[in-house]
């Protein structure tokens, strides 16, 4: 049956068909959707873990115990799982394990513009590339032929646009599959130096024998024009390829991007008097094609930076200054021919109004406080009015920055530096930081912001929530008890919505001689089952139009004929606003 489908659930949707029986995933936008649709399958039993690493390992426990088993992350979150990943490679599996990467060229969500095709190659693990959401589903279900044809976990890499964008899907039905037996092989899965040192070779062979497999698969199509240029692409810039060059120019479309034919990618360049190689950031096929001898354009005239699209690539095409690069795309869509984003307005992006993370970063901010923070919709910290975090690094990092940060400066910083991590980020990665300044006894203070979920990725659970993926009761860790737990003496909660209250706060905790941990606790404005009192509003009498109340940047907040405007539409009513204004302007 076809369908209309989300490049996400598409994947979601070959799992299901494929026979995956076990999925743990740590949410991380654009992967986040697969482990949610997966979820609507009863068949398959689907959890959020703590982070990347122990889903991944999670899924290899599953495969080892016989049943075909799923990760999914984006592509900062494989950094997280290598660890698993590059020793999962050298002992394979039981049944079949997919992992999904989610690379977002771009940044649109990200802190880095990383490219995953690097992880695949270095932990020799093979890795397939889907360019819309019928080949997210198809190459899905392959990825576990594959796993289980060659004793490999297979990375499915996905991109912004391809998880994110709609296509035209078929659906099959479910495979029933039986359990394969585990088998007790302590030369496979023990991978202790004297028994690692032998499977080495074995992973090389494979590779070998996957090259082999690239050489004649569907998946790896040359479209044969009969053309002078020859374009060799994969997952979305196949698509702008495509749309821009039509029959104008042969084309090889990569559907495995690890290992890379040889044989495939060589007879087609030799029919072609000009190749060009178009794929996003990193120069991978490009650099194995040179490594072939064969001389092909890419990245001396397509960049290395950001996303693609039909018209960058017409804009390098044509500026190119090679003769049959130029002609190639004259005629490419007169009416949009170069028209690019930068004509659409900038909309920056703020803390939404009633966030309780606004208070204590507006108690930051006021009180000149350097701030080193973490990844979550938080982050948002950093922007302006509020101006008030200073550092973002990866996940868990503004806890162990702090430390060393402290360590370094001792009394120049301590009484005047936090750290300040969410609810999730801190389950994720902050623990370990967290035992680091308690074992390490620095003078620091850390601000666990709980906002009861998983905000940025869109309101996803995680251990504090005492709910599990499906919304059903599940154990919570209680933070106050965990922090102490771990050997802080000073923990704290406050009321993001009393700006006094954290001011207090954070005077006191900043000035004692030990470890201590703020716990700043009110739960995302967005979330359902919380209940606002209602939107406020300006008795323009009293407002003096002094701005104090623009200085918090809460979006239902604009100045209009000089005086305070409020949003009704917006205002959730928190009252954080009216704490600024000193002429009692604000009607609550």
């Amino acid at each position: 049956m076809k369908q209309l489908m989300l490049g996400n659930a598409a994947v979601a949707r070959g799992l299901y068909e494929a026979g995956c029986e076990i999925i743990s995933s740590y949410p991380g936008t654009p992967s986040t959707e697969i482990t949610e649709e997966a979820a609507k399958y009863k068949e398959i039993y689907c959890e959020w873990a703590p982070n990347e690493k122990v889903a991944m390992e999670t899924a290899f426990g599953a495969s080892l115990a016989g049943k075909r088993s799923f990760c999914a992350m984006k592509h900062v979150g494989l950094n997280v799982a290598a660890d698993p990943l590059y020793t999962c490679s050298y002992t394979g599996v039981n049944a079949g394990m997919v992992i999904t990467v989610a690379d977002d060229a771009g940044m649109h969500s990200s802190q880095n513009e990383q490219d995953s095709r690097h992880h695949a190659i270095a932990s020799k693990v093979p890795m397939l590339e889907p360019s819309d959401s019928e080949e997210a589903r198809c190459f899905a279900k392959l990825a576990y032929e594959l796993s289980e044809q060659f004793d490999t976990p297979v990375i499915l890499k996905m991109c912004t646009r391809v998880a994110h964008s709609q296509s035209i899907t078929d659906t099959e039905e479910r495979k029933t599959l039986p359990v394969k037996t585990y088998e007790k092989n302590i030369a496979k899965y023990v991978m202790s130096p004297a028994n690692a040192i032998k499977k080495h070779p074995v992973v090389e062979e494979r590779t070998r024998k996957l090259i082999e497999w690239a050489e004649t698969s569907s998946i790896n199509r040359t479209e044969d024009n009969k053309a002078k240029l020859g374009i060799i692409t994969s997952s979305t810039s196949y698509q702008y390829a495509k749309e821009i060059f039509g029959t104008k120019a042969n084309i090889l479309k990569l559907g495995m991007v690890n290992p890379l034919p040889v044989k495939l990618i060589k007879d087609f360049a030799s029919k072609c008097e000009t190749v060009v190689v178009i794929e996003e950031l990193d120069p991978i096929i490009e650099t194995h094609c040179k490594a072939l001898g064969i001389n092909v354009h890419g990245k001396d005239i397509l960049p290395i930076c950001g996303e693609f699209s039909q018209n960058l690539i017409v804009k390098c095409f044509a500026e190119s200054g090679i003769a049959i690069l130029a002609d190639s795309v004259k005629d490419y869509s007169a009416e949009t021919k170069f028209t690019l984003s930068e004509n659409v307005p900038v909309r920056p992006p703020v803390m939404c109004a009633g966030c309780p993370h606004r208070g204590m970063f507006y108690a930051l901010s006021k009180n000149k406080i350097t701030v080193l923070g973490d990844i979550g919709c938080y982050t948002l910290g950093s922007a302006a009015p509020l101006n008030s975090m200073e550092m973002t690094l990866c996940m868990g990092a503004s806890v162990s920055s702090l430390h060393g940060f402290n360590k370094a400066l001792k009394s120049e910083s301590e009484n005047k530096t936090v750290a300040i991590i969410g609810d999730s980020t801190f389950m994720h990665s902050g623990m370990t930081s967290l035992a680091t300044i308690a074992y390490n006894q620095s003078n620091s203070t850390v601000i666990i912001v709980d906002n009861s979920i998983t905000g940025m990725t869109g309101h996803q659970q995680n251990p504090t929530t005492g709910k599990n993926l499906y919304g059903e009761p599940a154990g919570r860790v209680n933070l106050e008890a965990l922090v102490k737990s771990m050997g802080i003496n000073r923990v704290r909660v406050v009321d993001p919505y009393n700006i006094a209250e954290c001011e207090a706060a954070l005077k006191e905790e900043l000035a004692a001689d030990e470890p201590s941990v703020i716990i700043s606790r009110r739960p995302c404005a967005l979330l359902k089952e919380v209940k606002h009192p209602g939107p406020i509003s300006v008795n323009a009498d009293k407002c003096k139009g002094c701005k104090s109340c623009m200085k918090i940047g809460c979006p239902a907040i604009s100045m209009k004929n000089g005086k305070a405007k409020v949003d009704e539409t917006l205002c959730v009513g928190c009252k954080v606003c009216t704490q600024q204004c000193k002429f009692d302007a604000f009607n609550v």
